[in-house]
């Protein structure tokens, strides 16, 4: 009992320890940060739809216009889309101390919500909920990998310049890459050579988000009024 309880007290402490580490790696890393933010807004995003798409096939057959379901939906999401950003922020500057504003960063995460919330808006309709949570999983996780590469590889440059997640760190690496002045010029232009990004790219990134988000709210509505299973 005594030996039980000494392991436990040396381990706890190395266990927060850690969980410390991991957090603070997590969060002080525009990547993962960026991965991590759309992960999660994507699984919160499919309770959206995915939970009462028999009462819509019901009411739809009544007669309910579909247009007016969906769009209450995604406004009543917009609460959110709202408020993740600055919850996520919070964290983030907890951990770290980064030279871009608080708006620039609010900025972008608030589009990549934005376009991300879009996307599992489709894939909660299309897919039955366990297929949805895997695939708002293996999404993020995948493009964000596909987006840090640094080879100059024909397809995957190809297809990393497609992927919402480079539009979204670029955009953060860009926000913190202006407010470098006087010697750090040397250091800013580096940061963009190794990470491939321009410097006036960060009005395109943000357009690109929230096309992203237009046209996938767009293709999740016609698959809502399209596909329909018993």
């Amino acid at each position: 009992m005594p030996i039980r309880l000494f392991k436990l007290k040396v381990s706890f402490p190395v266990f927060l320890y850690e969980m410390h580490f991991c957090t603070r790696f997590i969060l002080t890393s525009p990547s993962v940060f960026v991965g991590l933010s759309a992960l999660l807004c994507k699984i919160a995003a499919l309770r959206s739809f995915s939970l009462d798409k028999l009462h819509y096939w019901r009411e739809r057959s009544s007669g309910m216009s579909s247009l007016a379901y969906f769009l209450a939906k995604d406004t009543i999401d917009h609460f959110s889309t709202i408020v993740k950003p600055l919850v996520y922020l919070s964290m983030f500057y907890f951990f770290n101390n980064p030279r871009s504003t608080v708006l620039d960063n609010y900025i972008v995460l608030i589009c990549l919500v934005y376009c991300v919330t879009g996307i599992a808006y489709a894939l909660a309709i299309f897919f039955e909920p366990g297929p949805a949570q895997l695939w708002s999983v293996l999404l993020p996780v995948v493009l964000t990998l596909i987006a840090t590469r640094t080879e100059n590889d024909g397809v995957v440059s190809y297809i990393s310049n497609l992927c919402y997640t480079k539009w979204a760190l670029e955009a953060f690496v860009i926000s913190n890459a202006k407010r470098y002045y006087g010697v750090w010029l040397i250091t800013r232009c580096g940061s963009l050579m190794e990470s491939g990004y321009d410097l006036g790219h960060w009005y395109r990134s943000l357009i690109l988000l929230v096309l992203t988000g237009i046209v996938s709210r767009v293709a999740a509505f016609f698959i809502l009024i399209t596909v329909h299973r018993k």
